[in-house]
Parts: C-alpha cells; sequence; structure tokens
C-alpha cells in the first residue's frame, strides 16, 4: 500500500509487478474501491509484463473520505487525482483500464492529458458526452434495490453486508452462478477498509464541470471495449455506442456477463488488455 498526497486528497494506491514495465492504471467504477479489482487480475497483468496500479477513489477505501450526503468534487476532480497517481509513481505515460464511471474517466483524461495517455481499455463503460439517441441505463431491478439506500442502517453490520451483497447479484450476468459466499467475503473485505461505507454513496451525486457533449469521438489513443453482454447497469448498446463513436475502437463482447469481472472470466480479461495494450506499444 502506498498514499499519494494531492490537493488536500489522499489516495490509498498498491501496485503489482515491475515498475520498468510498461505502467497500466485501473480505474474502477462509482462507489467501488480498488478491491473492484480483483487481485487474480492484477496479477494477471502483472504476469503478463506489465505494471498494474490500483487505487482508491475519494470516498471509498483508505483514501480521503469525507462524511456521507453529496460529493464536493467533480468528475474532472477524479480525473486529476488519477495523474496525481501517475506522477506519484514517476509515470510519464500510461495505458488507462476504467471500468464504468472509471472508464468515463479515462475518456476524459485521453481528451485533456493526451500526452499522458498511451491506449484506453474501457470495461462496461459510456461515452463521455454522449450525443446520439437516447442510451439504456440501469435496470429498475437495481433503481428499486437503490431505493432502500434512504432506510439502510449503516450501524446494521449485517444489514449493510446484505445490501451490498444483493447489489452484486444484481450486477451479474446469467452466464456463471453468483457465488453469495465468496461475495460476502469481498464485502467483508471492503468494509473493513473504511471508517465510512457510506460514503461510497457520495459517488451518486458527482457531475462534471464542463461542457463534454461529443467529445469522446475525438479521443485519437488506441481504444479496446470490453462490454457484459448482459450489463442492467450500463447495457450494452452503451459499448457499441463508444466503439462506433471512436476511431479505431474495437469491440469485445463478453456473452453472458453483466456489470461485473467474474472470476472465470479473468483470464480472458487479462488476454485481451495485455494484447490491446502490446499493440498499442508498437504503434508508431
Amino acid at each position: 500500500m502506498r498514499f499519494i498526497d494531492h490537493g488536500g486528497v489522499r489516495l490509498a494506491t498498491e501496485s503489482f509487478g515491475d515498475p520498468a514495465d510498461p505502467a497500466v492504471l485501473l480505474l474502477m467504477g462509482a462507489t467501488a474501491s480498488m478491491l473492484g479489482w480483483p487481485d487474480a487480475l492484477c496479477e494477471g497483468l502483472a504476469e503478463r509484463g506489465l505494471f498494474a496500479i490500483r487505487f482508491d477513489h475519494r470516498d471509498t477505501g483508505a483514501s480521503t473520505t469525507g462524511p456521507p450526503g453529496s460529493a464536493d468534487y467533480t468528475v474532472e476532480d477524479m480525473g486529476a487525482d488519477s495523474l496525481a497517481i501517475l506522477d506519484g509513481y514517476g509515470v510519464d505515460r500510461a495505458h488507462l483500464v476504467g471500468m464504468s464511471l472509471g472508464g468515463f474517466i479515462a475518456q476524459m483524461l485521453a481528451l485533456i492529458a493526451p500526452g499522458r495517455v498511451r491506449s484506453l481499455t474501457l470495461i462496461g463503460s459510456e461515452p463521455l458526452g454522449w450525443d446520439g439517441p437516447p442510451l439504456p441505463h440501469i435496470s429498475d431491478s437495481f433503481l428499486a434495490h437503490f431505493g432502500a439506500l434512504g432506510t439502510l442502517d449503516w450501524t446494521d453490520r449485517n444489514g449493510v453486508e446484505s445490501f451490498l451483497v444483493e447489489s452484486e447479484r444484481l450486477c451479474a450476468g446469467p452466464r456463471h452462478p453468483f457465488d453469495a459466499t465468496a461475495a460476502r467475503v469481498r464485502v467483508r473485505q471492503v468494509l473493513s477498509r473504511t471508517g465510512s461505507p457510506a460514503s461510497m454513496f457520495n459517488h451518486a451525486s458527482v457531475g462534471v464541470r464542463d461542457d463534454w457533449t461529443g467529445r469522446f469521438r475525438h479521443i485519437a489513443r488506441p481504444v479496446r471495449v470490453i462490454h457484459g453482454e448482459a450489463d442492467p447497469i450500463l447495457p450494452l448498446p452503451n459499448g457499441r455506442a463508444l466503439a462506433d463513436g471512436v476511431s479505431g475502437a474495437s469491440l469485445t463482447v463478453l456473452a453472458g456477463v453483466g456489470h461485473e469481472l467474474p472470476a472465470p472470466e479473468i483470464p480472458g480479461i487479462a488476454d485481451a488488455i495485455a494484447a490491446h495494450l502490446r499493440a498499442a506499444e508498437d504503434a508508431p
């Protein structure tokens, strides 16, 4: 574990692999700490000759966490956090792998700091500044589940664990049986790393400061989109719109997978990321 201090914020990070290898910054989605990136994926990237860095966003894990309520920062500020982490590790240019909100932030960084970005891998994400017909978003069942947040007793550890396990179940696709026992273990690890777990939901109020309309179409870095066929949070048309809108982007659809990184899919995802990154390294 390594902490990076930046603009009054302390960010918890962890790295895998040899710092001499090409750097990969892993940006997780909203409400998720660095543990959203499975150890097996981080270790798999290191085994494939990459230096992987994962970190806790603000309001998650061991990073600076404010009281639950609403965020006092923007997505652009979260992007600045990511650049500060690269600075802290002495990395001039990195490959960015972002999931969900992390993919949104990665697109932003490719536009505002293209010299720091070698490539993008966008998992279960949506286009930054979508300017086409409306795209489908979060499922009704997940919205109904999140409606219970207002009455959730955060002092009831078992109740909180059950709520977060159910969140994972609702994110899962039909291809792989949902392992509630393993999910509870993961949730307990997440809860053990923060003094204010309710603050992770501050991410629900994070907005953008600038106008990004249509900007994703101007990304000039190699882009690979990986998207679950059964994603209930950002359904597959979001991934297709992203891949179609960025010149030269490719799309990998994970059959029967939801808004998740299931253990059986990890080797294939690691292979896909590594292959994309190697091609980007070889590009002029």
